[in-house]
């Protein structure tokens, strides 16, 4: 399945994780790092975004980027490119520092921002690195706790969401970073919790798919389609799972396979297994069904009937 692109807006928030080539690292030294500083300063300043935080480990990078006019694709593309020619020229060697596309997560700030600030504050004490993150040198929490400056880091807003006081904001940080000290790995936060690519609830998937003119395809299970299948065709879900090629309950599969493609959460795998059915057939029931379905009354009013049922369901779960 083809992946979906960059959810796009001007002030969009993005968790962005940058991985270097088959793991390896993508420092060698100091100078390497500052290096990238500078190309993150100028990223700032010739694209108009604000990096909120970041934290420069071994082999990856974390940052909290919010965009304006310009997609983050073009800005991700500036750093990593002018990045992977500093190492290629610094190391005397040719070929890919990052690995494929970078991971980026749309964030609703207001829910999410102040706790993935932390997280990725604390990314190295996870790791082991280091006991605490102010010994860590390499992460923007030193700038947030007033420790060291980097103009080019926009902590303000971060800061504003704890105390409206510049100096009180300071020291409710600092707490709140003591406070999540024993905080583990944070799924959401590599994951989503969205369509694989937003970190928000169902009504925030829907504010900000709109502004990027795209549809939320709700959530529903395998045992969703199953059923709302069965439904409409008015048969068991044993006969569902029957052997055979009984006409009715062959197109009902073809039907849940059409339904299960269609779903940016749902595998053909998964419904082969759950009708114990190799999966081959199920997708050529699926292409046969999509192909009829136009000129089939009968089947087109099946097929909406369950696709309504399936919108009706999801839209109760959100």
């Amino acid at each position: 399945m083809a992946r979906k692109p960059r959810i796009h807006y001007p002030g969009a928030v993005y968790h962005v994780i940058l991985r270097g080539n088959a793991g390896h690292p993508i420092f060698f030294d100091d100078r390497d790092r500052l290096r990238l500083y500078l190309f993150l300063q100028r990223a700032v300043e010739k694209f108009d975004c604000r990096i909120h935080a970041f934290c420069l480990m071994t082999n990856h990078i974390h940052l909290v980027i919010q965009i304006g006019a310009i997609p983050l694709s073009r800005i991700m593309q500036n750093i990593s490119q002018r990045y992977t020619k500093w190492i290629n020229y610094s190391q005397s060697r040719t070929g890919h520092v990052f690995q494929g596309r970078y991971k980026a997560l749309l964030i609703d700030a207001d829910s999410y921002l102040l706790e993935l600030v932390r997280y990725i504050h604390l990314n190295p004490v996870r790791a082991g690195m280091t006991p605490l993150p102010g010994d860590y040198t390499w992460s923007s929490h030193r700038a947030y706790a007033r420790r060291e400056s980097i103009p080019w880091l926009a902590t303000e807003w971060v800061l504003s969401f704890l105390e409206s006081d510049a100096g009180r904001a300071v020291q409710q940080y600092e707490q709140f970073i003591a406070d999540g000290m024993g905080e583990q790995r944070r799924n959401e936060f590599h994951s989503g919790t969205c369509e694989g690519r937003i970190v928000g609830d169902e009504a925030f998937a829907d504010e900000v798919l709109a502004l990027a003119d795209e549809i939320h395809v709700r959530r529903y299970e395998l045992t969703d389609v199953a059923g709302a299948v069965c439904r409409v065709y008015g048969i068991s879900e044993e006969m569902l799972r029957a052997p055979g090629k009984v006409r009715h309950c062959s197109e009902a599969r073809g039907v849940a396979a059409l339904l299960v493609l269609e779903s940016p959460t749902l595998s053909l795998t998964s419904l082969g297994e759950y009708l114990k059915r190799n999966i081959a057939p199920l997708g050529r029931s699926a292409r046969r069904v999509a192909a009829m379905a136009p000129d089939d009354a009968g089947l087109y009013k099946k097929l909406s009937a369950v696709r309504d049922e399936l919108a009706r369901i999801a839209e109760s779960q959100a």
